[in-house]
C-alpha cells in the first residue's frame, strides 16, 4: 500500500510518498498554504488520488515533553477537516526533530544554499516522518502505531 505523507506546516506542507511496498518515503512536493483551505483540502486529496495512496499520513508536533501543545491541536483539527474529503484513512505520527533533521541532511549536501534548503525541508521532513512510520510499522497493509480517523 502507497502511503502519502504530510509536514502541515503554517506556511508550507510537506508531501512525500511511499514506494508501492511501503518501505522508502521519497520527498516529492512542497505546498504553499494560502487563504483558501477548503480548496488547499482539495489539492491534497488530488495528491492522495494522483498517487493512489490508501493512507493519509500527518506529522503531529507533539511537545518535547510528550505534551499536546497548539500545533498538534490544530494538526488533529486539520486532521478532521481533511478526513471529509480525501477518502482515505488518515494516520497521525510523531514528528518531534524532523524539520531539524531535514535541515541537516540538507545542510550534509553541501551544494544548497538557505534559500533552496528552505524551499525542500518541508518535503524533506515529511519523508522523514513517513520513513520513521514505516520503519516502525509491520507488513504493508498492518496497522502501525498512531492515531487513526
Amino acid at each position: 500500500m502507497r502511503v502519502l505523507a504530510l509536514d502541515l506546516g503554517s506556511k508550507r506542507i510537506g508531501v512525500a510518498v511511499s514506494d508501492d511496498g511501503g518501505t522508502v518515503a521519497t520527498p516529492i512536493a512542497t505546498l504553499a498554504r494560502h487563504g483558501d483551505r477548503p480548496r488547499l483540502h482539495r489539492e491534497i486529496a488530488e495528491l492522495v488520488a494522483e498517487w493512489d495512496a490508501g493512507l493519509l499520513l500527518l506529522g503531529l508536533p507533539i511537545a518535547l515533553d510528550g505534551s499536546i501543545g497548539p500545533a498538534a491541536t490544530a494538526v488533529l483539527a486539520e486532521r478532521d477537516e481533511l478526513a471529509a474529503v480525501v477518502g482515505v484513512p488518515i494516520e497521525v505520527h510523531d514528528e518531534r526533530m524532523t524539520t531539524r533533521i531535514a535541515d541537516g541532511k540538507l545542510r550534509e549536501r553541501g551544494d544548497l544554499d538557505s534559500r533552496a534548503r528552505r524551499d525542500l525541508v518541508d518535503q524533506v521532513a515529511a519523508a522523514v516522518i513517513l520513513q520513521d512510520w514505516l520503519d516502525h510499522g509491520t507488513a504493508p497493509g498492518a496497522p502501525h502505531g498512531g492515531a487513526t480517523t
